[in-house]
């Protein structure tokens, strides 16, 4: 996993783990989740690695958009 930059400084997100159709999310309190191309589809996931990689506005996005859509809760 790679720790999240989150440079807005209050982001929910620890860290990430980008994969070729899938992102997997660590959030502060240990939760984590699979996001990958049937859920929440590839539009999202690609999205969200792209905010990923930028540092900034992945937990927003999650909020906003994807919210419970997610393929697994590894943790």
């Amino acid at each position: 996993m790679e720790i999240y930059q989150n440079l807005g400084g209050d982001s929910s997100v620890y860290a990430f783990l980008i994969d070729i159709d899938s992102i997997t999310v660590e959030f502060s309190d240990g939760a984590t989740y699979l996001y990958n191309h049937i859920r929440p589809g590839s539009d999202y996931v690609d999205h969200m690695k792209a905010l990923a990689l930028s540092g900034e506005g992945l937990n927003s996005f999650i909020g906003k958009h994807v919210r419970k859509n997610y393929a697994a809760r590894l943790k």
